[in-house]
């Protein structure tokens, strides 16, 4: 690239990125954006009341106990076993069922270790049942995590933003009668694209990234300060962070280019976006060749925990859940952004090809 049209990319960058981010059609993109940080920070809040539950039933335990001490009980020990080993439950829900023959007593004990619970039914004076729930399990919570950020970050909110940032950098001169402003200034139409480009990139990984740092922020914030650390350092936690970024800036780099070229080629966003989201959908199911054209395809590849399919699932979902036909990291990347480039190709073909028309607008 000359310096001069470097030059001229920054300049129309610069005057871009105010316009995208501010624009008042573009509100609902930073709503999508902060949906999933609620979410976790929801999770959150529901966590931090149940640590502090816990730890009233703790305090209210006749001697300090520890995880060990939970697991001690088992089904068909008596009360007075229990007494014996854990001391006087916190909670002791007591009734009585009547039977045909004879009158059934049911006993619901509730003992914690400040972190762990452990639910206890008895029936006529015996365990039945015993329950220990941990409040932190690393394992669940990675798949919840990982979850929620295939399905609902990517596929929704990443496309839905780039739908609507990306289709109207130029579409959204259209709308407001300035594109022809631009093409009569003294830049080529291809340098036009690409500082558009990068400001609609900027825009977008600025706001997605920024999303992506206060969901992790509001996911750590549900463990205590040992549990946090057992995720990050022995579960890969921070690995998984720092992939998740990466994992967000490519999503934007793809739909982004993808959508960029939709909008040089359709005046109403509904029919690429329809196009464009059932395409990403049918991706599983597509040969492997036509799988390459797609950014959803990099973009699961990259993910760093895979999310294992229910018991029960039907075939259909399974394989919309599974990864089929995984490809190394390096091939990935350079797929996405190979891909990426081909769709900034056609738009920069199509920009020269443009004749400007604000009354068929």
């Amino acid at each position: 690239m000359k310096p001069l049209w470097w030059e001229q990319v920054k300049a129309v960058a610069r005057l871009e990125i105010k316009k995208t981010f501010f624009a008042r059609r573009g509100v609902w993109i930073y709503l999508v954006a902060l949906a999933p940080v609620l979410l976790f920070g929801a999770g959150a809040a529901i966590h931090a009341h149940q640590r502090s539950r816990n730890a009233g039933i703790a305090r209210q335990n006749e001697r300090r106990l520890s995880y060990q001490d939970l697991l001690a009980v088992k089904t068909g020990m008596t009360k007075e076993e229990i007494v014996s080993a854990l001391g006087q439950p916190p909670i002791d829900q007591h009734w009585t069922e009547m039977q045909p023959d004879r009158p059934v007593s049911h006993e619901h004990l509730q003992y914690s270790d400040g972190q762990n619970q452990l639910y206890i039914n008895l029936n006529d004076g015996k365990v039945e049942s015993v329950d220990v729930q941990s409040e932190f399990n690393a394992s669940e919570s990675t798949v919840v995590y990982a979850s929620i950020f295939q399905f609902f970050f990517l596929r929704l909110a990443v496309f839905f933003g780039c739908l609507g940032i990306f289709m109207n950098l130029f579409r959204g001169e259209v709308l407001d009668r300035s594109l022809h402003f631009y093409f009569l200034s003294p830049i080529r139409r291809e340098v036009l694209m690409a500082g558009k480009f990068m400001a609609g990139l900027l825009a977008t990984c600025t706001i997605f990234v920024t999303s992506e740092v206060l969901q992790i922020i509001a996911f750590l914030a549900q463990f205590p300060p040992n549990a946090r650390d057992v995720y990050l350092y022995q579960h890969h936690g921070l690995e998984h962070a720092a992939i998740y970024l990466g994992v967000t800036i490519l999503g934007c780099i793809g739909y982004g280019a993808f959508f960029l070229v939709a909008g040089m080629f359709f005046r109403n966003p509904i029919l690429p976006a329809a196009g464009i989201l059932i395409w990403e959908g049918l991706n599983p199911f597509l040969p492997a060749v036509l799988k390459q054209i797609s950014v959803i395809y990099y973009l699961k590849s990259l993910c760093p925990v895979d999310i294992p399919a229910a018991p029960g699932t039907s075939p259909f979902f399974a394989l919309l859940i599974w990864n089929a036909d995984p490809i190394s990291a390096p091939v990935a990347i350079i797929g996405l952004l190979m891909v990426s480039v081909f769709a900034l190709y056609i738009s920069s073909i199509q920009v020269r090809r443009m004749e400007i028309n604000y009354t068929s607008d």
